[in-house]
């Protein structure tokens, strides 16, 4: 978006979502322009990762995608305690909040997904550590609705 472009009716919709922390967690992808997302939440100072999870098949190729995804430091060990210490400290990327799209995320949960399950419950914990201490972490997760039941939908 340009400096002289005004934001859309749903990118202005997304910017007061995002500015609301005590809703921030783990929701499913709304659908719709990707873009308008990432620009609603950079204007809240967001720091988006987009992780692409298509090649992800198992916990380790899930964490590795996470990983690389969101640019972990080298210390990140492909393991749960290492995927929450990382989320829990996103002091190497100081942001208002945070933003991370698990994208193409259907295959993994259909191949691994306890471990997938796993993983979000962990970007869910996160989100409440960041809530806590005044913070958002938004994590939308690209998949077909019925994919995880319990998965609320991002209010759109």
């Amino acid at each position: 978006m340009t400096d002289n472009q005004q934001p859309t009716a749903r990118q202005q919709h997304f910017q007061q979502v995002f500015a609301d922390i005590t809703h921030s967690g783990v929701y499913h992808l709304p659908p719709g322009d990707l873009d308008e997302l990432i620009t609603a939440a950079e204007a809240n100072a967001h720091v988006v990762f987009r992780v692409d999870l298509a090649s992800a098949r198992n916990k380790d190729s899930l964490l590795q995608a996470i990983g690389e995804g969101m640019a972990f430091p080298e210390w990140f060990g492909v393991n749960w305690d290492a995927l929450a210490d990382s989320l829990g400290d996103l002091g190497w990327r100081p942001a208002e909040g945070w933003l991370v799209i698990l994208e193409n995320a259907d295959r993994v949960n259909s191949r691994a997904h306890e471990d997938f399950v796993t993983a979000l419950q962990i970007f869910s914990a996160a989100a409440e550590e960041w809530r806590e201490r005044g913070s958002a972490l938004w994590c939308l997760v690209d998949m077909h609705a019925d994919g995880i039941a319990w998965l609320p939908a991002l209010s759109h």
